[in-house]
């Protein structure tokens, strides 16, 4: 995760000064419910979205610089988003539930062996049939460039026990580098009643 902390003494690719259009997309649709856990919420511009909206919001990264920026901005917007340094891995730690968590570009850095961490810490601060929105690299954007692409069939296996994918579309993951985007995925993945 040093890369991640050192990635905001610049400015990182995916750092577009707003919010990334999937999400803008969902808030229009209506799917962004209740209260929201933004992680990996870099310089908080999806979360600050959200609270525009009206939605209690939290904001995690585990970049302090990235948190700084954060709340700099909603500071200087008047919008109240609670903005931590926090670890995706340890999310039990915030002791609360949310109705709605999502994460534009955090799952596809996890290694395998954390992915399962995480969607059990994930599973613990949803509400039941809370929301999980995700936008991760796609397997169909080529070699050479960003991180790891996710394979759809990656999705649905790490979203197996105790979840239902309401649906896996392609999508673009907007970044300043690259006018085009990269492809994606984004998916709604609802926790599971029992």
């Amino acid at each position: 995760m040093d890369f991640f902390k050192s990635a905001y003494q610049g400015r990182p690719p995916w750092d577009i000064g707003r919010p990334q259009k999937e999400f803008v997309e969902l808030v229009r649709r209506g799917e962004v419910s209740g209260s929201v856990l933004d992680i990996g919420c870099g310089t908080g511009e999806n979360a600050l979205l959200f609270a525009g909206e009206g939605h209690e919001v939290w904001g995690i990264d585990t970049a302090s610089q990235a948190i700084q920026k954060a709340r700099e901005k909603a500071a200087e917007r008047g919008l109240p988003v609670h903005f931590l340094v926090l670890d995706a891995l340890h999310l039990t730690s915030l002791n609360r539930k949310f109705d709605t968590a999502t994460d534009s570009g955090l799952f596809h850095t996890l290694s395998d062996e954390d992915r399962p961490v995480f969607v059990n810490n994930l599973a613990a601060i949803l509400n039941p049939a809370g929301k999980y929105f995700m936008l991760c690299f796609s397997d169909r954007e080529p070699a050479g460039y960003g991180p790891r692409r996710i394979t759809e069939r990656e999705i649905r296996e790490s979203f197996r026990d105790g979840w239902s994918i309401n649906y896996i579309r392609p999508a673009i993951f907007e970044s300043h580098t690259r006018a085009e985007g990269s492809r994606a995925w984004l998916s709604s993945i609802s926790k599971s009643d029992g």
